[in-house]
């Protein structure tokens, strides 16, 4: 199985424990997430599975959008909701104008400190093991771009907030900072990914969906008429015209019957046989193409690349890894190769002119 399936991910879970209970469900080892989302956080988390993997590669840089809610009053050691209070809590009405105003400074490229309850890397540990240990945790700020920046609305001491920004950026930084402009704290209190590259919360299934279209309960098979019934209604019709046969009749008759008998069980059991293999084929097949609505369709990726389908013998040359000839796509530098229209062989580079190169080969994708 390979393709790239987004989970709406639920609140409480990490990502890896979204990937392992994937893996789970769809009995399939190879699965990863491109971009990670901290366990507060819901929303968008695509994954890719099986050979697909190897796509991770062309989504590293990706941007991302997020709906979420900034709580001011106080401060907390992770930045979000989850952590421990650094900060005395002190009640606050917030001002639209005021925050609007706040949010703009934010926008564009700027520097920001990492979180220290991060996966940011110091001396090739986490940030995150440290700050869990009580250990000192000296990060260097980093350049993000934050490309959109919306405040929607205020209540209380809360800010509902829409924002669209580069990879790398962390929206608990944003709020933490705010909150230290403003001199009363703040942390992000609630946070839901919206979108990653290409793919939308509207293309997200929940893992409940996945499950269910994965293990859907066994098909009844439908009721038929028996042999046996049928035996016993023959039966019933020779038993009316036995008083009509001799005794020599009746016991001929008695040895046919056994052997009509024997004959419809026989039958009968071919015939279960094979509405049980029909049943179990009919049930696979609608399992498959169940599982196969919810994956993304290959040509729906990495839309900046162009698509072309190449013919059997090229088709060949690429899963052997060897450059083929693409006239059409002289202007491209990276395109995507399918076979079929949904079967996606390779994402190849242009080396010079129309000649293409496989960066990678999805051999049996």
């Amino acid at each position: 199985m390979n393709g790239v399936l987004i989970i709406d991910k639920p609140a409480g879970l990490t990502s890896h424990d979204v990937v392992n209970r994937v893996r789970r469900i769809l009995q399939q080892r190879s699965v990863g997430h491109l971009g990670t989302l901290d366990p507060l956080a819901t929303g968008v988390l695509p994954l890719v599975v099986g050979n697909f993997t190897r796509l991770a590669q062309f989504y590293t840089t990706s941007e991302k959008s997020y709906q979420g809610v900034i709580r001011f009053g106080f401060a907390t050691d992770t930045y979000d909701a989850e952590g421990e209070p650094t900060t005395p809590s002190q009640p606050i009405t917030l001002n639209l104008d005021q925050v609007v105003a706040l949010a703009a400074a934010f926008r564009g490229v700027i520097d920001q400190m990492p979180p220290p309850f991060s996966a940011k890397k110091i001396h090739g540990v986490p940030a995150y093991k440290l700050a869990r240990k009580k250990k000192e945790v000296v990060l260097q700020s980093v350049q993000v771009e934050i490309k959109e920046f919306e405040i929607l609305a205020v209540e209380g001491d809360r800010a509902r907030f829409r924002a669209r920004v580069a990879s790398g950026t962390y929206m608990r930084s944003v709020a933490h900072e705010m909150g230290q402009k403003l001199g009363c704290g703040a942390h992000l209190e609630s946070l839901r990914r919206t979108a990653v590259a290409e793919f939308n919360i509207e293309d997200a299934h929940t893992l409940e969906e996945l499950e269910q279209a994965a293990h859907p309960k066994a098909a009844q098979p439908e009721a038929t008429t028996s042999a046996a019934q049928k035996t016993e209604e023959n039966k019933t019709k020779e038993t009316r015209s036995e008083h009509v046969e001799t005794e020599q009749n009746r016991i001929d008759g008695k040895k046919t019957e056994e052997k009509k008998t024997d004959v419809n069980k026989t039958e009968e059991k071919k015939t279960e046989e094979k509405n049980a293999a029909e049943a179990k084929t009919h049930s696979e097949e609608s399992t498959s193409n169940q599982l196969e609505s919810l994956f993304v369709h290959p040509r729906l990726l990495l839309p900046q690349f162009p698509c072309v389908t190449a013919d059997e013998a090229n088709t060949a040359r690429i899963r052997a890894g060897r450059p083929v000839n693409l006239p059409e796509f002289s202007r491209a530098r990276q395109v995507k190769i399918f076979s079929s229209q949904k079967d996606l062989i390779a994402i190849a580079a242009r080396v010079a002119g129309t000649l293409f190169h496989p960066r990678i080969v999805l051999v049996g994708s």
